[in-house]
């Protein structure tokens, strides 16, 4: 099958390189020539684990190239939209620029016979709107919503081995069955093993990516609060989790306390929910979200005020080490990272803030140049007041608390991700403190 991919972001690149390798014809679109040069060469723009290997072996293959010119995708029979959709500048809602620019950019180069399959996460009546736009350009492309429900350091598996699939699918009869059999044999590999398929219409899969992102939103910032009572208690989160986690009606997953959830998609695509909630005139039904929003942004306060009372109440001229600048482990994605934002503010409050990770010191330099960076945690921790380990990165989690102590100034450790094994590190001779641990 002859596929383009437009936007050859995170999302973009990783399908456009996973379809290649299960045999389709793929062509990556996008506006940043550099970004396409790049990719062409086999040099990811993004850390993602596999991705590399999939990218050039799908290069090698013939079956992908990336290009900047729409005209390219003539030739080309169905064409996924995975443009981004930020927050806006001044509202809660998503900027759906790129995604209208997308279309706009594909519409002279459609014919009736092909389809347009939208895979980024849009606000609900998105979809009838594209499909509203193609018509009014006297395109009769069928056009279907197709989410994606990829997470950073498994994209690669996530697409090729995804748990399920969701078709939203359009009303008209004849329109939704061309629709549906380019998805089905786009997806043949996938459908082959039985893979659940849902199908619903538009509206349905557009609210399918935002209700599971809300949902898992909501379980992070539940155990978070948890563990804020557990810390006026003295009882022990990590039991409580357990505890609730074996109820197969709740399960264990995202039910560590920390220091609150980031990076590109959670807290975005809550606020748009919420957003579209008020322009549909039903605020109340999703008011439950701010409160979620506001114990995971209070997460971040919190850990800097821990910080703060084991520096004896000043930041004023302390070293503070810290451990991990990305949202989470695997990723090299920075954005609306708790641990960026948490040095951030003790280095604004006066102290000497040196951060470490493995693979975004040259992001945190570019966007943070305030901020030292250090090749690995022992140099990062060298005469350190304080240690915060704020990114559960694997090098961490197997820090030796021994050779860790010696080179730091007090061996005081703030584990902001429960982490670490407690009895290990207060053994070495630290003191340490996590989040609604006793």
């Amino acid at each position: 099958m002859k596929i383009t991919t437009v936007g050859c972001g995170y999302l973009g690149a990783v399908y456009a390189a996973s379809m290649a390798s299960i045999g389709h014809e793929v062509l990556g679109l996008d506006v940043d020539q550099k970004k396409v040069d790049d990719l062409n060469a086999g040099i990811p723009p993004f850390h993602e684990p596999g991705f590399e290997k999939v990218l050039t072996e799908a290069l090698a293959s013939g079956r992908l190239r990336f290009s900047t010119d729409y005209s390219d995708a003539e030739d080309y029979r169905a064409h996924v939209i995975c443009v981004g959709t930020p927050q806006q500048v001044d509202a809660a809602g998503a900027d759906l620029t790129y995604v209208h620019a997308a279309v706009d950019s594909l519409i002279p180069h459609l014919d009736d016979t092909d389809v347009v399959l939208g895979r980024s996460t849009v606000p609900v009546g998105t979809a009838a709107s594209l499909r509203d736009r193609l018509r009014a350009a006297g395109v009769n492309a069928a056009l279907a919503w197709n989410p994606e429900f990829l997470r950073e350091g498994f994209a690669v598996k996530d697409t090729l081995h995804p748990d399920r699939i969701v078709y939203g699918l359009p009303d008209d009869a004849e329109e939704a069955a061309r629709a549906r059999a380019a998805l089905d044999e786009m997806y043949a590999p996938m459908l082959e093993v039985e893979t659940p398929v849902v199908v619903g219409n538009y509206a349905t899969a557009e609210l399918v990516k935002v209700s599971a992102n809300s949902f898992l939103a909501t379980k992070i910032s539940f155990i978070n609060a948890v563990a804020e009572v557990c810390e006026a208690t003295g009882a022990d989160v990590s039991v409580i989790a357990e505890a609730i986690g074996l109820d197969d009606r709740i399960g264990p997953k995202f039910l560590r306390a920390g220091i609150g959830f980031g990076g590109g998609c959670l807290p975005k695509d809550i606020r748009a929910f919420m957003a579209r909630a008020g322009e549909l005139g039903v605020t109340e039904a999703l008011g439950f979200l701010r409160e979620v929003d506001h114990v995971n942004n209070r997460r971040r306060d919190h850990v800097v005020n821990i910080a703060r009372r084991a520096l004896g109440g000043t930041f004023t001229d302390k070293r503070v080490a810290v451990l991990g600048a990305t949202f989470k482990p695997d990723s090299d994605d920075t954005r609306q990272s708790p641990a960026l934002y948490i040095a951030s503010k003790i280095s604004g409050r006066g102290a000497n803030v040196v951060i470490t990770d493995p693979v975004a010191n040259e992001r945190v330099h570019a966007e943070r140049p305030n901020l030292e960076t250090a090749e690995d945690a022992y140099a990062a921790a060298a005469g350190a007041d304080l240690v915060l380990l704020l990114t559960e990165w694997k090098e961490f989690r197997e820090l030796d608390p021994v050779r860790l102590r010696e080179v730091v100034g007090t061996a005081h450790l703030i584990d902001g991700r429960n982490a670490l094994d407690p009895e290990t590190w207060r053994a070495a001779g630290w003191t340490y403190e996590s989040m609604g641990r006793p």
